[in-house]
């Protein structure tokens, strides 16, 4: 009988927790952001060097350092243009990361009330993978030759762990990172557990900030790769715990298992198996453990120490 009681109260907090998590997403959907998405990838593409004044008007800190000659030329260059071509053939509208902007600035302005909308500008960037967005208080710049698909001909000479990421699903995760990292805040990164909750803060931050995207989504990893990932979590936090890895200052360790990489560097079987980064993915499971403990606002879970972290979320693995 007790066993029972017990289940059905299990039963009804989980659905009064989603019904009270449903009542305030539809609160965040109703805040007001006024923004829109400048294209000036298309404005580039359909310029001629007679328009470059007026471009020049409209982006002038696209234009502080080249002068004219560098932009005609790059107008009639041809790899340029049948870049800017791809781009503007994936992305005749970028309606679906115009919403999920949306999205993700009525979060921001309701959990930080200081928000304001950023000037929104899409563009190129020769495919410079590690600098697909810029983030700051007052402009978001995504460069969208750089989500055009993993398989994508431009991609051939690029890692493939890395154009797996290269797609247009990916828009939202990048721009919510760069937001995660204005609000991340640590008086140091010294340790590897430092690094594995210090990234875990950044996914936590998009758990609330970008709840409508999936969590393979949010770490970019495929769905397989985040089965992977939760079916060996409690081998991997055993290995850690056994190496006395988590207090080691060995600047190797980060690289190993918390740097971008095709796999895990454990140095043993499964390694071939596993997906890279299962350092920040076990982080993002001791900041969302202490987060359900503590009940705190994000941002300021975002200015916590990752040893208060750890102390207080009293981490245990799924099994």
């Amino acid at each position: 009988m007790q066993i029972r009681f017990f289940i059905i109260l299990v039963i009804g907090l989980v659905i009064w927790s989603c019904e009270e998590e449903s009542k305030l997403e539809k609160q965040i959907a109703e805040i007001d952001i006024d923004f829109y998405v400048e294209r000036f990838d298309k404005a580039f593409f359909e310029a001629e060097p007679k328009d470059l004044q007026k471009l020049k008007e409209a982006y002038p800190f696209f234009f502080i350092s080249d002068p004219d000659s560098f932009w005609i030329e790059k107008m009639n260059d041809s790899l340029q243009n049948e870049l800017l071509g791809e781009v503007q053939e994936k992305f005749p509208d970028v309606n679906t990361a115009t919403k999920e902007l949306e999205g993700l600035f009525q979060h921001l302005k309701y959990y930080d009330k200081t928000f304001k909308a950023p000037r929104v500008i899409t563009l190129t960037n020769d495919v410079a993978y590690r600098d697909k967005t810029f983030v700051n208080d007052s402009i978001v710049l995504i460069a969208l030759d750089n989500y055009l698909g993993a398989s994508h001909p431009f991609y051939q000479n690029i890692p493939m762990y890395i154009a797996a990421n290269m797609k247009e699903d990916q828009i939202i995760s990048d721009v919510a990172n760069g937001y995660a990292s204005k609000y991340n805040f640590q008086t140091r990164r010294s340790t590897l557990l430092d690094e594995m909750i210090y990234f875990g803060k950044l996914l936590y931050f998009k758990d609330v900030m970008i709840p409508f995207k999936t969590d393979a989504e949010k770490i970019g990893y495929s769905e397989a790769q985040l089965k992977w990932a939760e079916a060996n979590e409690s081998q991997i936090w055993s290995y850690f715990v056994e190496k006395e890895f988590l207090y080691s200052t060995n600047s190797k360790l980060p690289s190993r298992f918390v740097g971008d990489a095709p796999f895990t560097k454990f140095g043993l079987e499964l390694d071939n198996d596993s997906p890279g980064r299962l350092g920040q993915y076990l982080g993002w499971q001791i900041v969302k453990a202490y987060a359900e403990k503590v009940e705190d606002d994000v941002l300021k879970i975002m200015q916590t120490e990752p040893e208060e972290i750890f102390r207080n979320a009293n981490f245990k693995p799924k099994k």
